[in-house]
């Protein structure tokens, strides 16, 4: 069963063009997503969600309406599908300084260590990607460069040593190079200099994508 409200295109039709804007919209998502008895439904609204965390201009929204904390709800306690979306729109963002805190508020880095267990590798990774924009010093990878609304375009992540609970783990993330797709060099180092990941992204602002330069 499709959601009533699970395509914008479907709000148009029942509303009008005029009859719609960016902060009802989300919150008849949110009403849908908390109101529906349907797996596929709530997974086609989540899906949605996940994909508007993308815009900064919708996160003011994100953290009036509560999203921010259904995202977190659900990538703890949530059907398989309905965590991993829940996780890619937490990943999605995180990049901005006053969501981050957000998250940190709400107890988010317990949720996402929680979803490292999961075995579920796109969780894993996504869950992975979110912890280290939320513990590198003031955010600096995603908010003072390329900022926030950065697309990850490609990500390639290893984890060539076992790291253990109670291990001190620093991370390190290197510009590789600036361009219009930016790419940056992941290492994360624990005890005795000991590699537990290591990776490359390639990163787009969507500013840039909008732009089609």
């Amino acid at each position: 069963m499709r959601g009533m409200f699970s395509s914008h295109e479907q709000l148009v039709k029942r509303s009008g063009k005029k009859g719609v804007d960016r902060p009802q919209y989300l919150k008849e998502l949110v009403e849908e997503f908390l109101t529906s008895e349907h797996l596929e439904s709530r997974r086609q609204v989540l899906a949605n969600l996940s994909n508007f965390a993308y815009d900064p201009i919708n996160y003011q929204w994100f953290r009036r309406l509560k999203i921010i904390d259904l995202f977190l709800d659900q990538a703890s306690e949530g059907a398989s599908d309905l965590c991993s979306l829940a996780v890619a729109g937490l990943c999605n963002l995180a990049l901005d300084v006053e969501n981050k805190q957000y998250i940190l508020k709400n107890g988010g880095v317990a949720v996402l260590c929680e979803c490292l267990l999961t075995g579920d590798e796109a969780v894993v990774i996504s869950a992975i990607t979110t912890l280290m924009f939320l513990v590198t010093p003031e955010s600096k990878a995603g908010t003072s460069l390329p900022g926030p609304g950065t697309l990850v375009v490609r990500q390639e992540l290893y984890f060539p040593n076992p790291c253990y609970a109670g291990e001190e783990v620093e991370v390190t993330v290197k510009l590789a190079s600036l361009r219009k797709i930016i790419t940056v060099d992941f290492s994360c180092t624990a005890t005795e200099g000991k590699v537990v990941l290591e990776g490359s992204a390639r990163l787009m602002h969507s500013k840039t994508l909008k732009e089609g330069q």
